[in-house]
């Protein structure tokens, strides 16, 4: 799916104009511009149709008993496709074309210029980690996007199955691949991914739930229109298969991890991989969509950790607490019984009730009041699933199926309760679900009369910047009442504002591990547990966390010049349109967004 994303986007746009500009009638800009996005759907669904995984992710069924190759033939395949739509829009004038054409023309521009740098680094990235990788991803995608609703999908469910051995072969030689290269992960990966191959393992051979791919089958197959023998006899396929080809796959990726471990010694960053340098100004370049650099990153994260502890104080007087000490305070929230939910059924039954109650409570009461629009799909609150949670992110969320056949769906990490601090999860709550990420996601893959890659494509800046900036708007209308959920906001975004002093510390100060999780417990409160995930994570995905508090920050930025541009004309609910109804965009192209729309609203009566 990355792959496919990367390369569609990556093809580029390039349009042709004649000597002498040519006038466009309404009629031939509208006739135009239907053309161009014809095309580029068309030229999408060809690529959709070679990633069967995208394609089901989707809703689709296109390739459905098959998986997406993981080879790097599949992936410059990939990019001379693309480099072949590029020359066939060569004949488009882009007078001739209207202004959503022409901003999904920028999109390609500005994808072109990242496109050497993608292939230059790809195999920089770490394909197997505890936070992603084929022997999670498999399971989860069988489990959550593989349905079945027909005899046809339950056999393409064992084919899949049958498959996984090719696609395991295909991931292994993509891991050796990195190893002749110097990239192995750091050393403290290896544990956890051996943890989970060999829990896996453990289950394939048996009949019962801990078997959860069989179990999820036989879940599956259940139904009228497979007949009773039917079931028994693919039930007892499926066992076979996974007691053998697919066994056999986990315990050769095993058997490789546990050799490729014995030659990693270290925990470092990026610094310390081939070029190690250029790749993290790479990173953020790419997380960021701006050209900051790692200095100024940093230094805008000390400011903001500053600024941000500043109104905690605050709400450390509001509630009376009896030392002036912010350490103190932390300590307290850590640890008070009051601030914990139950590590027992009645406490995950509660949290998630409680998660529901929120975002609901939200789009109910308030939406309307900030918004224009708000999607049509659904969104519901799940539990992460026994088989990833000990290894798996705390919260985090899935789009919805294009067909409106799966709804959009937040997971909660209900492994350890003591990492779920109660007075967060208004913020996490409304960063994951409405108004943040399912909102966003959403909305942008219900747009009308764009090219199909504008629905899904994305970059963390915007994405995660809009999903942070949500956690502030509630607050803006009233929200957080009770002292201790604003305290959980605060506490939320100044670990993202910490985020942008670490992920440079890590991987361009030479910070250690313990440098890193040290400066979290002494700036922020959130559990040493969750702390040492977040800056494993960190280590994993080099950049990606300055996103969150770099795109909040420009959004912020936009806000407040349109407001002062503005005055009385200025509408939250058209800014917000502004924002979300063009897709995930660069932070450049959203400033152009918000101009052009100060200076149309100027302009208006």
């Amino acid at each position: 799916m990355r792959l496919l994303i990367m390369a569609l986007v990556c093809g580029g746009l390039m349009v042709s104009c004649d000597r002498y500009a040519k006038h466009y009638t309404a009629e031939e800009i509208a006739e135009n511009s239907k053309k161009v996005n014809a095309f580029l759907d068309r030229r999408f669904d060809e690529s959709v149709a070679r990633n069967p995984e995208f394609a089901s992710n989707l809703g689709l069924k296109t390739g459905y008993d098959s998986w997406s190759e993981r080879t790097d033939s599949a992936y410059f395949a990939e990019l001379a496709f693309s480099r072949a739509t590029l020359d066939s829009l060569k004949q488009f004038d882009i007078k001739g074309l209207d202004a959503q054409t022409k901003l999904s023309i920028r999109l390609y521009e500005e994808s072109v210029k990242l496109s050497k740098e993608d292939s230059a680094w790809r195999k920089h990235y770490y394909s197997i980690t505890q936070m992603g990788g084929e022997h999670n991803d498999i399971p989860s995608f069988l489990i959550n996007i593989h349905r079945i609703d027909s005899l046809s999908d339950a056999r393409a469910y064992l084919s899949r199955l049958s498959k996984i051995e090719h696609v395991f072969s295909q991931v292994i030689a993509q891991l050796k691949s990195r190893e002749a290269i110097g990239v192995l992960p750091p050393k403290f990966t290896f544990p956890y991914v051996a943890e989970d191959l060999k829990a896996f393992i453990a289950g394939l051979g048996k009949t019962d739930d801990s078997n959860i791919l069989l179990a999820d089958f036989t879940s599956k197959i259940n139904h009228d229109f497979i007949p009773k023998d039917e079931q028994v006899k693919m039930k007892a396929e499926a066992q076979q298969i996974l007691s053998t080809s697919v066994k056999k796959s986990y315990e050769d990726l095993l058997a490789y991890w546990t050799e490729l471990e014995k030659k990693q010694t270290a925990d470092n960053g990026v610094w310390s991989l081939p070029n190690g340098a250029d790749y993290y100004n790479y990173c953020l370049k790419r997380t960021t969509t701006t050209d900051k650099k790692a200095d100024e990153i940093y230094e805008t994260g000390i400011k903001e950790v500053a600024r941000i502890q500043n109104e905690m104080r605050v709400i450390m007087k509001k509630v009376n607490f009896k030392s002036d000490s912010l350490q103190e305070f932390f300590e307290f929230v850590r640890t008070d019984p009051q601030f914990k939910y139950t590590n027992d059924a009645k406490g995950r039954e509660e949290i998630l009730a409680e998660s529901n109650s929120y975002i609901h409570s939200f789009k109910k009461n308030y939406l309307d009041k900030l918004f224009d629009n708000e999607p049509h799909a659904p969104i519901v609150v799940m539990a992460v699933e026994k088989f990833r949670e000990k290894s798996a992110g705390g919260a985090f969320y899935e789009n919805p199926a294009e067909d409106g056949s799966r709804p959009g769906r937040f997971y909660v990490n209900l492994y350890n309760m003591n990492d779920e601090p109660r007075y967060q999860m208004e913020a996490l709550c409304y960063h994951e679900g409405i108004p943040g990420h399912h909102m966003q996601i959403a909305l942008a893959q219900e747009l009308k009369d764009v090219p199909k890659f504008r629905r899904y494509d994305g970059n963390t800046a915007y994405i995660e910047g809009w999903a942070l900036y949500s956690e502030l708007i509630p607050k803006e209308v009233g929200l957080y009442q009770d002292p201790y959920s604003d305290f959980g906001r605060l506490s939320m975004e100044i670990f993202r504002a910490a985020r942008l002093v670490v992920d440079v510390g890590i991987h361009s100060k030479k910070w250690t591990r313990q440098q890193a999780i040290d400066y979290f417990l002494q700036n922020t409160a959130n559990a040493p547990g969750d702390i040492q995930k977040e800056i494993e994570r960190y280590f994993l995905w080099p950049g990606q966390a300055t996103g969150y508090k770099v795109g909040m920050l420009k959004i912020l930025e936009l806000r407040e010049k349109s407001k002062k541009a503005l005055g009385d004309k200025f509408d939250i609910r058209k800014f917000h349109d502004v924002v979300l109804m063009n897709g995930a965009v660069s932070l450049s192209v959203l400033e152009e967004l918000v101009d052009n729309w100060i200076a149309e609203t100027k302009k208006a009566k």
